[in-house]
This record gives structure tokens, C-alpha cells and sequence, in this order.
């Protein structure tokens, strides 16, 4: 048994699946929820009914709604919130004692940008404004192909530990390493976070591809899927270099090239479902615009980080003059600026304008 106890703040998929992981291997773990029913669900019936279904997990791991309760006194805290939701969640534990004196280790699994009067930032950084001092270079991010299903069946993944400093790097990556699950440590916060974040924005728009190759085939074919692949990737790059990336490796790792390529292709992944929808069911009738759509985002059902990601990369793309047109392209569409039916011309044409 592991002496070590863990918070995880966010009772979804993710979450819930690092959760397993660790009260597999004997780790006292809890989750925070945001709703009863979730948390009475894992502490009583060991199941998280509503975002991991069918998977019974540890009794060492229960769940609680007070969040100040589940930050307190842990060895390690694990922020595991939708992008939208992660600041305020921030802000209501930089007050609990073990962090506000620097106690806690903080290991971040949240993808995407946050908007705050500062502008668009990455995760890291704006959090490291936020919590106390201690914290500044101490952040560890954690990222990779990691459909949160298959890490709960225990199907052989990888993950990347990233902080700037490679002791916390190393101490994420023996808690979360177990049988199933691989983790390998980088310096890279910043170029793993642009690709945990600008994956889901490529995702939406291997959805819409995939969806109109479905329906009508046309010119879209396994080739138009490669090329999209291989351009979102470059535009992956291009904006982890213009944000500061330090490892160019980084992007053909398996936080970037294979993160992209799970999201992108898996049968589990929301932002391509997102993207087939748009073009299958007319998702995005009820938005006048993007704004509009993330507003009530959670009414999808579901949350495809990929929608924020987008409003976001687009103020980077215009603040740096990035070209980027895949990115671009599935802005306009998903701000009704653009028909999705013209997505593979939008999308691949090389233009961002």
C-alpha cells in the first residue's frame, strides 16, 4: 500500500480513469465532483455512472463535493477540470494550507487555453499567477494519446510528464507509472500544452472530413485524412514555437504527433464527434455564433474542448500572425462566418485569411 494521498479535482472520464490507475496500485485517491450524485456514486457504489461507465474502481478511491476538503492535506493534487472551469476552481484552494505553503505537489491533465484579462494564455502559466509563489516553475503538465477508456481497461498507454523542474517531472512519473500506463518526462511545458490543447481543434475538423466522406465520398479520401493530419500538425509546431516551445521534439512525441493522431482517428474521442455532428446532424443551427455555442456548451451533452480551443488559438493566430489555416478554418465555421459543407476547401486550401 502507498502511503501517498491524492486529490483529483474534476470527476470526469479523465479523471476517474487516473483515479483507477492509481487506487490499483494502492494510492488513497479523492476526486472532487461538482455533483452529488457523481461523488455518492464512486464512494458507494465504486462506479462513475455518468462519465466512465462500466469499470468498478478501488476501494481506496471515494469522492467528495467540498472542494476545499479534497485539496487539503494531499501529497498531490491533480487538476483535472474542463479548460473553462479550471481558474475559478484555482482560485477557491490557493487558500488551503498545504498549498498556500507550497506543500502539495500540482500536476495539471486539463487541456486547452484560459482566457483571462491578460488574454489568451496557456494553463501553466496562468495558474502559476494564481497559486502561490512556490508554485512558479514547480507546475507539472501531463499529456498524451489517452482515451480515458481504454487507460480504465488498462490498454498499454504513454503518457508525458512535462514540468520545468525535472525532479516534480519525475515524481508525477512514478506516481501515475504502472503496468498499463508509461509515463516519460519532459522540459517542454509549453510545447506539450500547445499540443494538448490545438489537437482538439485539428480533431473537429478530421470529424467533419470523416463525416463528409460518409455521407457522399466526393474528393475526400484516407489520402485528405493523412494531409489533414500531417497540416495540423505543422500548425500544431507553428504555434508551440511562436509560444515558446524548447524541444522540437516535442511535436513528434507522443504528446504531439501521437495525441494528435488517437484524437483524430478513436472511436472515443468527443472533438470528432463533434465535427461529424456538425455535418451529420446540423449541430451548430441553435449558435449565432462561437460565442453563443460555448456559452452552452455543456447543453451538447458533452464537451469538445476543441470548440474553445478554437475561439482561443484564434486571438494567437491574429495577435502573431500565424498562418493556420486548418485552425482558422474551423473558427470561421464553428462562428458561422463559414458553410461546414465547404469544410475540406476551407480547411485544406492553405488559406487562413
Amino acid at each position: 500500500m502507498s502511503t501517498h494521498h491524492v486529490g483529483i479535482i474534476g470527476a470526469g472520464a479523465w479523471g476517474t480513469a487516473i483515479a483507477k490507475i492509481l487506487g490499483d496500485k494502492g494510492v488513497s485517491v479523492t476526486i472532487w465532483s461538482y455533483e452529488q450524485e457523481v461523488a455518492d456514486s464512486i464512494t458507494r457504489q465504486h462506479s462513475n455512472d455518468r462519465y466512465l461507465p462500466g469499470f468498478t474502481l478501488p476501494d481506496s478511491v471515494t469522492a467528495d463535493t467540498d472542494l476545499t476538503a479534497v485539496a487539503a492535506d494531499k501529497d498531490y493534487l491533480i487538476i483535472a477540470t474542463p479548460s473553462l472551469f479550471t481558474l475559478p476552481t484555482i482560485r477557491s484552494i490557493v487558500t488551503v494550507p498545504a498549498i498556500a505553503e507550497g506543500r502539495t505537489s500540482i500536476g495539471i491533465l486539463t487541456k486547452g487555453f484560459i482566457t483571462t484579462p491578460r488574454g489568451t494564455r496557456l494553463i501553466v502559466e496562468t495558474l502559476e499567477d494564481y497559486l502561490p509563489g512556490f508554485y512558479k516553475g514547480n507546475l507539472t503538465y501531463i499529456s498524451g494519446p489517452s482515451h480515458a477508456e481504454e487507460v480504465a481497461q488498462g490498454k498499454l498507454t504513454g503518457l508525458i510528464s512535462a514540468s520545468q523542474n525535472p525532479k516534480k517531472s519525475i515524481l508525477f512519473r512514478n506516481l501515475l507509472n504502472s503496468p498499463t500506463l508509461k509515463v516519460f518526462s519532459s522540459l517542454d511545458t509549453i510545447g506539450v500544452q500547445v499540443c494538448g490543447a490545438m489537437k482538439n481543434v485539428v480533431a473537429i475538423a478530421f470529424g467533419m472530413l470523416d463525416a463528409l466522406y460518409e455521407r457522399s465520398g466526393g474528393i475526400v479520401g484516407d489520402n485528405t485524412e493523412s494531409l489533414l493530419l500531417a497540416a495540423g500538425l505543422n500548425e500544431i509546431q507553428t504555434m508551440g514555437m511562436a509560444l515558446g516551445s524548447t524541444h522540437p521534439e516535442t511535436f513528434t512525441s507522443i504528446a504531439g504527433v501521437g495525441d494528435l493522431d488517437v484524437t483524430c482517428r478513436s472511436q472515443y474521442g468527443r472533438n470528432r464527434r463533434f465535427g461529424r455532428e456538425i455535418i451529420l446532424e446540423n449541430k451548430l443551427a441553435p449558435y449565432a455564433d462561437i460565442d453563443a455555442l460555448i456559452a452552452d456548451i455543456t447543453g451538447l451533452g458533452y464537451l469538445p474542448e476543441g470548440a474553445v480551443a478554437a475561439r482561443a488559438a484564434w486571438t494567437v493566430i491574429q495577435q502573431r500572425g500565424l498562418k493556420m489555416p486548418v485552425s482558422a478554418g474551423v473558427y470561421k465555421i464553428l462562428n458561422r462566418e463559414a458553410d461546414p459543407d465547404n469544410a475540406v476547401e476551407l480547411i485544406l486550401s492553405g488559406r487562413s485569411e
